[in-house]
Order: structure tokens, then sequence, then C-alpha cells
């Protein structure tokens, strides 16, 4: 048998035994814990209920605040505890995926480093798993073997990298190795790609590439905007980059911090996995929809849509806008009015001296906070209000404050009544906060001269006037950034005014008309931010040679020559020119019959949601499903949607429909389309014409 086999068979056992030892160690660590906490718990009750019939109230204080941190103790130990077994956890499944064997200064020997999903130390605190997000990782990524580097720390370590090996492990059985030096080449990379596509998508982790990698553990910059082909991982990276980021910044990005903006609901269901599937939890995944619908804009449309130089006009408007009487509205709970308009406007007209925009909307919403808990105050002490308190029902005392109210004193009527008043007026507070005091509509319709504002006029003029967004966001990521409109684009930067964005896409599968180019992107965040990184990603790691060559003939002629696929060669399109309507029912029915017999994925990807309903229609009896906007992807068989619903998807198969001049002619959001549909294929495509081929695929 060969040696090295055995070698690294053996150093699996070793290490798969090591993970198990650490799992049963944090397990049992954590059933003494929560015996000896709730122990701790019994003890300190105990002693606390005997200091309460004691009514020594400072030595009890005392004791509270010392059982807090106890407590306190006993949750930091459960929460590392936590976090320790569920690394050991993902580890089992794959202790690790490579090795690099590095050679550093002033060392005697060469020091072999593994490198898996997650990292893992032994009782001396010695990683023998390091974590792929790791400085030192980067030597295996950088697949250059010999002298290369690594930054760590702001400080650039030099390596001898003598060794780059790749390990196909299931648990504690090593099924292959592979010793590499150029990715493209990798067994281990086109094994990976030759699988089935599944319902969801797969971290990349073991198979990323250096074009990959670059933009993984690009320096943290104000944007940055990856263009890459179709198939080209750019979502895959998009993750990957979050999770680098989630372990480079580990003390301080939480999860609530990172937005992640998807085409469509059915994609962010596709994602879901990847991440917690590495050990992390998911950002805040959300369609430009959804964002607009938590806004509570979603029936606003934007249909017409303004330009940048709207936009533009609002910014420059707002500073001189004189307020009337009537664009201030009341602050009310149900039938009461809290804070009248004429009050709301005495609180701006106190700022006066300052210009109209945010800093003056912020002054104004913190006077408005005032008056609300004056007012709070006053109505704690108002008797017809005290007895509004002790009247309510029993159940909702007990939902409210947690018992039955039978206030000792006046003094402690007080309280109750003010706690009652601070959550009845939680709405208030969040109006005032909102900006929902401001007739946001009568300014900005006079101001601009329209009879109706949509989402992208309203939600600027918003943040221009009052402010508000996401101001704790840190990391904003844009998938298919080339379905966004400039103005989209505007929003999302001010709404996410203090957040560093990410932005990929591809310009050639922008699919409708008047969205952004990327030169448009590239100058609009120029503005807005200082500057622009920019990263190409090249190669097709999706689909076969074959496919994308087919796909290339509708890139412009530049990125047709860069454009490259590394898997292996498979089977060529198939093309059905079909020459009248029946000849083309037949032609599609059997396409589809034939691809629902496989044991594969396939799409039947209309060139708009008007056709996909009419094929519905036409195939109705035929074994295809249909996903709707906010529903999962089947394991297999034939599913129909249009191309944006497709977009960001894979498929084993794809079949496409009406590849005729008369619905696909050279014109570019329509070439885009037909990229876009063609693209999703990783195995096979199937183009049916109704009469002959159109002229941009010949």
């Amino acid at each position: 048998m060969d040696s090295v086999f055995q070698e690294e068979q053996q150093h699996l056992t070793w290490a798969y035994g090591k993970l198990a030892e650490i799992e049963r160690d944090v397990r049992a660590q954590m059933e003494r814990t929560l015996a000896e906490a709730l122990a701790d718990k019994e003890d300190m009750f105990d002693e606390m209920t005997r200091d309460f019939a004691r009514d020594i109230q400072l030595e009890t204080l005392a004791e509270l605040e010392a059982m807090n941190r106890i407590i306190e103790s006993y949750n930091l130990t459960a929460d590392i505890n936590e976090e320790k077994l569920r690394r050991a956890q993902l580890l089992m499944r794959r202790p690790y995926f490579a090795k690099v064997r590095c050679k550093f200064p002033h060392a005697d020997e060469p020091k072999d480093i593994y490198i898996g999903a997650a990292g893992m130390t032994d009782e001396k605190r010695r990683h023998f798993i390091v974590d792929w997000r790791s400085p030192v990782a980067e030597v295996y990524y950088n697949q250059e073997n010999g002298n290369t580097s690594y930054e760590a720390n702001g400080r650039t370590i030099e390596v001898d990298l003598q060794l780059r090996r790749q390990f196909d492990i299931v648990r504690d059985r090593l099924n292959s190795y592979f010793d590499t030096t150029v990715a493209i080449e990798d067994p281990l990379l086109l094994a990976s790609l030759s699988k089935r596509r599944t319902a969801q998508l797969q971290a990349i982790t073991t198979t990323i590439q250096k074009e990959q990698n670059r933009v993984i553990r690009h320096a943290d910059v104000p944007v940055l905007l990856v263009h890459g082909i179709a198939g080209s991982g750019k979502t895959s990276v998009l993750l990957q980059r979050i999770a680098y980021l989630f372990y480079t910044e580990r003390e301080t990005l939480n999860p609530a911090q990172v937005f992640l903006l998807t085409p469509n609901s059915v994609f962010g269901r596709y994602i879901d996995r990847v991440l917690p599937d590495m050990g992390e939890s998911n950002p805040q995944i959300m369609t430009w929809d959804g964002l607009m619908k938590r806004l509570g804009l979603a029936g606003r449309g934007i249909a017409r849509d303004a330009d940048l130089a709207t936009l533009r006009l609002i910014d420059e408007l707002v500073p001189t806008v004189q307020l009337a009487s009537n664009d201030y509205c009341d602050l009310r709970v149900e039938d009461e009015r809290v804070i009248a308009a004429h009050s709301v406007r005495a609180s701006m007209d106190k700022f006066a001296y300052l210009p109209m925009g945010t800093h003056r909307c912020t002054l104004a919403i913190e006077d408005l906070k005032d008056k609300l808990e004056q007012r709070i105050m006053r109505l704690s002490k108002d008797a017809e209000t005290q007895e509004r308190v002790l009247d309510l029902p029993d159940d909702e005392q007990i939902r409210l404050f947690g018992q039955q109210l039978a206030p000792a004193d006046d003094e402690e009527l007080v309280a109750l009544t003010r706690q009652w008043l601070t959550l009845r007026y939680e709405p208030v507070v969040h109006a005032i906060e909102q900006g929902d005091w401001l007739r946001l509509d009568r300014i900005g319709m006079r101001i601009l001269g329209r009879e109706t504002l949509d989402a992208v006029e309203w939600l600027y003029l918003k943040l221009a006037l009052v402010g508000g967004g996401e101001r704790h966001a840190r990391y904003v990521m844009v998938d298919e950034v080339q379905d966004y409109t400039t103005t989209q684009l505007a929003v999302l930067a001010r709404y996410f005014a203090n957040a560093h964005f990410l932005l990929l896409g591809d310009e050639n599968q922008a699919v409708h008309e008047g969205t952004a180019t990327f030169a448009q992107v590239r100058d609009l965040f120029s503005d807005l931010r200082g500057s622009v990184d920019e990263c190409a990603l090249m190669i097709s790691y999706r689909s076969s040679p074959e496919i994308t060559e087919l796909f290339s003939r509708l890139l412009p002629e530049s990125e047709r020559l860069e454009a490259s696929s590394v898997q292996r060669p498979g089977t060529l399109p198939e093309i059905i020119e079909c020459s009248d309507d029946a000849a083309y029912e037949a032609a599609l029915r059997e396409a589809v019959q034939r691809a629902a017999g496989e044991e594969c994925l396939t799409a039947l990807i209309a060139n708009s949601r008007t056709r996909a309903k009419q094929l519905a229609k036409l195939l109705a009896d035929e074994p295809i499903a249909t996903v709707p906007a906010d529903g999962e992807l089947p394991n297999s068989g034939v599913v129909l949607m249009d191309v944006k619903l497709a977009k960001g998807l894979e498929f084993d198969h794809v079949i496409v429909p009406d590849v005729q001049e008369g619905a696909f002619p050279d014109k570019p959001v329509r070439r885009h389309r037909l990229y876009t549909a063609i693209s999703r294929a990783t195995q096979r495509v199937t183009l049916i014409a109704n009469g002959k081929l159109t002229g941009v695929l010949r």
C-alpha cells in the first residue's frame, strides 16, 4: 500500500480520536457546570430567602450583585463550551481537507499544517487543525509552491511552501489524497464540480481558487466591486467572504450587522444553509422588495423610478425647505392625541437657526422625546390615569406587570402608572424616531412638483430630511448588482450610511431595461464613498466547456476571449429547430418527458413571466413543477420558471424554449436573458426554436 496514504490515515485516525475526546470532555464539562450552577442557584435562593425574612436589605442587595456575577460566570463558561462543542462536531464530519508543509525562517524543520472548516487546539493549546480563514492558511489558497508569504497581524511572514496536499475525507476515513501545485488541475476540484447539483448551494471552502481567494481575503475597503462571468462562483465567494469577516472580526462583528440583498426569495432559500454548515450564523438576508415591505413602502412601486438628478435635487432643496403648519401631524395612540401637531412644529421652530435637514430634525426628535417624558411624568400622578391602571383586568395586569396590582402606597402607585404609560407610548417613541410627525408625501410632492412619490423618492427624501436607516450596519453585500438602478443603489448607500459594500454581478445578466452599468456603479460609489476596488472572476466552475462556449458567444468579444471552464468535457448542446407550431409543441413535450425520467434537476426557463404562464398552461398535463416566489427547489424533476427567478441558481439540465429570432433578437436585454438562461446549466442544454435558431447564437 502507498506509504504516504498509510501515514496520512494514521494521522487522520489520531486527529479524529482527539476530536472525539474533546467532544466527550466538553459534554462532561457542560454537565458538571450545569449541575454546579443548579446547586449554587438552590443554595443562593435559600440564603436569599433567609435574608429577606430577616429584612436585611443592604446585605441582600450586595448578595444579589454577587449572585449575578456568579450567574454571568456560569453563562460565559457555557458559551465557551457550546462553541467548542459546535466546532468539534463540525470537524468530526471532515476533520480537515488540506495540508501544507511550510519551512519558516530560522526553523530547523518544516512544519505540517492541517487546514479544516474550523480550528481546534489540543490540551496544550497547540493547533492541530487550523481554520481555513486563519492567516497561515492563505499559503494553501495562494497555490504557489516555493517561496511565498502571508499577512498576519500587520506583518508579512515569508515561508517556503514545500507541499500542498488535498484530502478526500469522510469522518475518520481517508478516501484519497492529491499533491497539487496548480488549482485548475486539482482532482479534488474536478471531483467536486462533477457532483450532481443539489437543491441548495454548498460551501466551496475546500475548493476555493486563487482568483476567488483574492476576493474572499481582500482588504476591508469601503466598496469592493466584483465582476464575474456566469458560473464563476460569485455567490459562493460572497458567502465565504462573509464567513471570513466573521472570523477576522469575531470579537466585534455579529450577524445583525451584516446585510445580504439577494435577487429573490427562492435564491435566499437556495443559499441559507451555506454559512450554518460552516458553523457561522446567517446575516440578515433580504430582497429589495423585502426591504421596501419592511419600511412600509411595498405598495408604492418603482415604475417611474426617479433618476439621480431627482435625488440630487432633493439634496439641494432640503436645506431650504420651509415647512407649513399642515406639513406636521399629531402623534397618537389609538384615539388619544399624545402630542399635537402644533407642539411638534414648536419643537422644529425651536431650532430654526439651523438649516432644514437631519441635524435639525435630530434635535427636534430629542425635544419631542422630552415632551413625551414630561407627559408621562404628569399623567403618572393623575388620579384618573391611576384609576385606569387599577381597573385593568387581572389577566392584563399579570401580562403587563407579572402580578396583580396591590400598591402599598402612593409612591408605588405612581411608579406602576408610569410603567404602564411607558409601555402604552412605545409606538409614539417609535413614531418620533422615524419622523412620522412629518407629512413627507406632501413635502416631497410640493418641492419636486409631483403628484405622487415612488418608493425611491420617498425613502431618499426621508433619509435626507429626517435621517434614519440602518446606522449599525457594518457590511452590505449586494448580489446581482446589475439588476439595480442607480437610484436604488444611491438609496442603499444612504440607508446603510456607515457600512462597507461588496457588490457582485455580471453585466451580461442584466435582464431589465434601465438598470445600472458597472461604469455607473463605479462612478456612483466613487462619489459616495471616495473609492472603489475591483476584482474580476473569469473562470466558470459551473458549466461544461461546451455550455461555456455556447453562452460565451453572447459576451462582448473582450470577455469572450477571457472566459473559460475548468469542467471536464461533456455533452454538446442539443439544438432543435422546428418547422411549425405543432412540431415545436411536440419537441417541447418530448424534451420535458425525457428530462422528467432522469435522476437530475432540470429547469425549463422562459424568457418572461408572461411566457412562463403560457407554457404552464400549454404543458399542464406534463410532469412539471412550478416554484412559487417564496418556495424551494426540489431535488430532482423538471421545474418551470422565468429567467428572473432562475438568476443565481444552477441545474443539471436546462431547457430553453423559444430560441428563435423573434423572441431573442440582437438586443442587449434579450441577449442577456438568453445568456442567463443557458448559463444556469452545468451538464446539458436543450435549445428549442419555433423556426430558425436566433442569429446571436449562430
